[in-house]
């Protein structure tokens, strides 16, 4: 075996990540990146996964970085390889999700020189750039460790997001002198002066009808401790975005949860005299096109300062990390007398009720499914909901989420990316089971990744609904044409797919039956796929807006 000695770029870049504590990175091997993969094995702390296609591997590790809190790292080829992980770098970007994304790149002689080198796109820099928060190109290999040092904390610098890094194949390999990069100006660390000034104090203690809207920021900065403060002395209403489910318990009897875009919420909101948002996006899907009234009262608390006026107006914005924030917010409403309106506590809690009592209606078995779920899974699991009727109608509503990042979903709306972000989150976070809602059209685009869940030794569980088809596609197209193409789908026996990839499987037909395989599932402690049949079971009968299906037909815009 070669002993080597001379210290490589390849080196150089796991060294970098060893110091920015990267535990895992996950990817596929290619002649692209193989100095990369021979250093991480050679200096032997982190962990390698291999996934089965470089979307998944994107996947993976942006799931990791959500359930951890940590940074994600994920590790493709040139060209094509970086390609295939561009959709899921996009999700990644949508969900502001810190990730570095090491690629290979042409050999730097050939770059942009039309020669086609293997694996070579046109111009993969601009490729990256239109996926990620942003894209880095080496151009000189002796300055790899600040290259990669930039790429890491811009990855972490909010708003965090996905950064590409490309190497070009020649460069890593190449012997470079093993100098120290030493940042000697240490951060200086005295507590952080917050000024909160007196007017938005004075808004939140006389506020007779406050809303708090807590969002992925929550999370982010490590306030739900904070939040639950503030709740405890105003209140409020708590709603949250559905990146931030779970940024305060779930069964808070305050906590109306992910329920914003409902018609009890948005009369709270109209007769609010206060709206406290806090690390908040405001999604379209969520706050039904941007027309939910927000009052005139509203505060936003957020450390992009790019928040201001974003989507909503704000009254003030607070530039600042929300558990600070709150935490000096919390100390100058301490010695406040606050007398909540109890007829305004009675109404929330009643709203909180209502909300989840009209989506029971509509959902016919699949309130029983969610109750079945909640009551066996332990309080700590974490669900992932891929985009699928069952999904996005009761699981990222009806499923309690009682801590933070113990919920993960497709904040960009991409099908089958489930499958691979159950992977990455059972791998950040091995000691807490995890759980997939996934459709059966959405399942089999990833459904390769079957096979690194049992090679990586992850026992996750897979709830698929099959309807055998684009479930929710059928009805837009029903809906607004009469008539559909392209929906209804050829499906393997799922059951026996999922047998022969080494995972334990049943298909159920009733509520009955998903109870007991469900039960089935956890005692078994291995990768486990329940198949729910949904002819059976019953089909979800969805309903969007008359406008929205409109939409669909021709129009002058």
């Amino acid at each position: 075996m070669n002993n080597q000695t001379e210290f490589t770029v390849a080196e150089a870049i796991v060294k970098e990540l060893v110091q920015a504590e990267v535990n895992v990175v996950y990817g596929i091997v290619s002649i692209h990146n193989m100095p990369i993969y021979d250093a991480m094995l050679r200096e032997g702390s982190i962990r390698i996964v291999t996934a089965r296609g470089e979307s998944g591997a994107v996947n993976m590790a942006d799931a990791y970085a959500r359930a951890t809190g940590k940074l994600g790292v994920v590790l493709t080829s040139t060209g094509a390889g970086a390609g295939n992980g561009a959709g899921s770098l996009t999700e990644t970007w949508n969900s502001g999700t810190p990730l570095l994304h090491i690629t290979g790149e042409a050999d730097s002689n050939y770059i942009g020189t039309d020669q086609r080198y293997i694996h070579e796109a046109k111009d993969q820099l601009k490729m990256m750039e239109g996926a990620n928060k942003t894209a880095y190109l080496l151009k000189r290999p002796k300055q790899i460790t600040p290259f990669i040092r930039r790429a890491i904390k811009e990855a972490l610098t909010v708003p965090t997001g996905p950064v590409t890094i490309s190497v070009p194949t020649n460069f890593q390999a190449q012997i470079i002198p093993q100098n120290q990069l030493i940042e000697v100006e240490t951060v200086q660390n005295p507590e952080v002066k917050i000024n909160i000034p007196a007017d938005v104090v004075k808004k939140i203690a006389t506020a007779k009808r406050p809303v708090i809207w807590a969002g992925n920021g929550v999370i982010a900065s490590r306030a739900s401790e904070e939040l639950q403060t503030l709740v405890d002395k105003i209140q409020p209403a708590v709603i949250t975005s559905e990146s931030g489910k779970g940024s305060i318990p779930e069964n808070h009897p305050l906590c109306i949860g992910n329920f914003a875009a409902t018609p009890q919420v948005e009369e709270l909101l109209k007769k609010s005299d206060l709206l406290i948002s806090i690390g908040v996006r405001f999604r379209s899907g969520e706050t039904v096109g941007w027309t939910l009234p927000v009052p005139e009262n509203h505060i936003n608390i957020d450390l992009n300062p790019n928040a201001f006026n974003r989507n909503f107006d704000t009254l003030y914005t607070l530039v600042g990390d929300a558990k600070a924030v709150l935490r000096e917010v919390n100390s100058s409403l301490a010695h406040k007398e606050i007398n909540p309106d109890v007829a305004y506590v009675d109404e929330v809690k009643s709203a909180r009720q209502a909300v989840r009592d009209d989506l029971r209606s509509q959902i016919g078995p699949y309130g029983e499914v969610a109750d079945i779920m909640r009551e066996q899974l332990p309080e700590n699991t974490i669900l992932v909901t891929d985009v699928t009727i069952p999904g996005y109608t009761w699981g990222n509503k009806l499923f309690d989420i009682y801590e933070p990042r113990n919920y993960l979903y497709m904040t960009g709306g991409g099908i089958g990316q489930g499958l691979p972000m159950a992977i990455g989150a059972q791998i950040g976070q091995p000691e807490k089971p995890v759980v997939l809602i996934a459709g059966d059209g959405g399942f089999m685009v990833n459904a390769g990744e079957m096979i690194t869940a049992i090679q990586e030794d992850t026992p996750i569980i897979v709830l698929l609904f099959d309807d055998g088809g684009y479930g929710i596609l059928r009805y837009y197209q029903e809906a607004a044409y009469g008539r559909r193409t392209s929906v209804d789908l050829k499906n393997p026996d799922f059951v026996m797919m999922a047998k022969s990839m080494g995972f334990e499987s049943e298909k159920v037909c009733s509520v009955d039956e998903f109870r007991e395989g469900l039960a089935n599932a956890i005692a078994s402690k291995k990768p486990y796929m329940v198949v729910i049949d949904v002819e059976a079971v019953g089909v979800l009968e969805y309903k969007d807006t008359d406008e929205y299906i409109a939409s669909f037909r021709p129009n002058h815009g």
